[in-house]
């Protein structure tokens, strides 16, 4: 079926969001601009972000990879 012209994102591939297994990231195919909860906007031109799933990362909402040094209980 033929998206509509006036839609948005009409005439472009659509934005790719892969989650990850287990407590990885959610990667988005970039660039993006995430709103908190606070109403904070923080945004990334890189061409796939990753963010994080765990809230363990020191750059939240950008993984930095915490969740592999997490130990599990």
């Amino acid at each position: 079926m033929p998206s509509d012209p006036g839609s948005p994102g009409a005439g472009r591939a659509p934005t790719r969001i892969t989650l990850a297994e287990g407590n990885g990231p959610i990667l988005v195919e970039g660039p993006v601009e995430v709103v908190l909860a606070d109403g904070t906007t923080v945004g990334s031109d890189r061409p796939v972000v990753a963010l994080c799933a765990c809230r363990g990362s020191d750059r939240y909402p950008f993984c930095d990879t915490s969740h592999r040094r997490r130990v599990r209980t």
